[in-house]
């Protein structure tokens, strides 16, 4: 497939200006709504807790009652900047539904769509470059089953090799095949990728892939020899007791993350 200009900002496009376009509310379902005003909180939120890198990285919803839309930053916007009605809306085919002042990050595309379109169940996919993300996706030993947050990963989680700048169409295979049934993956060299059925569940997935990550530099900083690791059943007990949990990840702290924000700023709702 490629890339269409006008579409999908690639290096050395021209820099968008200030959106212009006024959006239409009617234009979309209640149920559209709703989605990104959770998508937008989790832009603001990823900012407020220091996971954005400038204009890149990427979060995305599918639009629901569809399986071909999903929603996606303007390329060139902050995090902090994003609300519900400038999120960009494209198809599987890299083309924006309705308006847009701004394109959308090719690699965000790439990234995005490959998950969309193989992984129906799941609605919400988060890619981010946190330092701790991108440091643990250099070690060999990827994450290790130290603390009881990394055990929520414990054989749950795939590992995508390097392959440049996620600009290429051929390496969505390739990503499908090492996020394999897992709905997270450490992308080496890269970054991290949570998933999950609802916005909150992903945000929550990585919320707990970023404080296992810190906690495992952090040890392996101050005792890199001497790191005490559970047997592999209490790791593997650990999972299966999250897992089986019927609060799933998201239900309860999602409502808690958007009362934090709704005090911060609601401007994330407009």
């Amino acid at each position: 497939m490629a890339f269409q200009r006008h579409v999908i900002g690639l290096a050395g496009q021209d820099q968008p200006g200030e959106v212009i376009t006024e959006f239409d509310r009617a234009s979309v379902t209640d149920e559209e709504w709703a989605v990104r005003v959770d998508l937008a909180a989790a832009y603001r939120l990823a900012a407020l807790y220091g996971w954005d890198d400038l204009i890149y990285t990427h979060i995305s919803a599918r639009v629901p009652g569809t399986e071909n839309h999903f929603l996606i930053n303007p390329f060139g916007m902050a995090f902090d900047e994003i609300k519900a009605s400038n999120l960009v809306k494209i198809d599987h085919e890299a083309k924006i539904i309705g308006k847009s002042d701004y394109p959308v990050n090719g690699a965000g595309f790439v990234i995005h769509h490959a998950v969309h379109k193989a992984r129906h169940e799941l609605n919400c996919v988060m890619h981010l470059h946190t330092e701790a993300g991108m440091a643990l996706s250099m070690l060999d030993c990827g994450l290790l089953p130290l603390s009881q947050h990394s055990m929520f990963f414990y054989n749950r989680i795939g590992y995508h090799g390097y392959e440049g700048l996620a600009l290429n169409m051929e390496e969505q295979e390739r990503l499908i095949h090492d996020l394999g049934p897992h709905k997270n993956m450490i992308l080496k060299n890269h970054g991290t990728l949570t998933s999950g059925e609802s916005v909150g569940e992903a945000f929550v997935w990585t919320f707990w892939l970023e404080k296992a990550a810190r906690a495992q530099l952090a040890a392996m900083a101050a005792q890199p020899q001497g790191l005490t690791i559970p047997e592999e059943k209490i790791a593997e007990l650990t999972a299966h007791m999250y897992e089986m949990s019927p609060a799933k990840p998201g239900l309860k702290e999602w409502p808690a993350m958007l009362r934090k924000l709704d005090r911060i700023d609601p401007s994330y709702r407009a």
